[in-house]
């Protein structure tokens, strides 16, 4: 399996920033992250879309990728994380979105079970927009008052969320992912 593309320029630091955006945005939910690196990635998938998948995959990882994905993007995200494919959503840890008109509802991902919600996939999201969809206002942990976002998020996506969220504390989190932005959602948030 050969990919002509390269990841991450410096791997370790670059990893390392897009973790730590990654956590600070999981941990004030609604907020965007700016993930700013230098790497090749296939045209499909967004700079913190790349940046997340290489962060996050490994060889320990079971991820399930959007059948519409491309052979390409697929050899390169294997080349570079070493990941395990699953066609089997329920099994995932991760799961990679990069149409969001045809994801799946969240309900077809493992939501983890009441001694292991930890078991739970998480949703990268791909998404044309972190500000030009519907506003929703969000509360929740990490959340002072109410966090007003707009990602331009699939139609029908907030009544699965809102079903998510009735499982707290089982639920998928989600990573919303657009250019250089990313904006987490976590299944604590409750949206508004």
């Amino acid at each position: 399996m050969l990919t002509q593309l390269p990841g991450f320029r410096d791997p370790v630091h670059q990893a390392q920033h897009t973790f730590r955006v990654l956590l600070d945005c999981l941990a004030h939910p609604g907020t965007l992250g700016a993930i700013e690196v230098d790497l090749e990635a296939p045209e499909e998938l967004a700079l913190a879309c790349a940046a997340t998948c290489l962060t996050l995959l490994d060889l320990e990882t079971l991820v399930w990728l959007q059948p519409s994905l491309s052979e390409t993007a697929r050899r390169w995200l294997q080349f570079h994380t070493g990941c395990r494919l699953t066609a089997d959503p329920q099994r995932a840890k991760f799961a990679l979105v990069v149409e969001a008109a045809t994801c799946p509802p969240l309900a077809s991902f493992a939501l983890g079970t009441p001694d292991y919600p930890e078991d739970a996939t998480t949703v990268l999201l791909q998404l044309p927009s972190l500000t030009a969809g519907e506003s929703v206002s969000l509360r929740g942990p990490g959340i002072r008052d109410r966090q007003v976002i707009s990602p331009a998020l699939p139609q029908g996506f907030w009544p699965q969320w809102q079903g998510n969220q009735r499982h707290y504390p089982l639920g998928v989190d989600v990573f919303c992912l657009a250019s250089t932005q990313v904006m987490a959602l976590p299944r604590s948030s409750i949206m508004e």
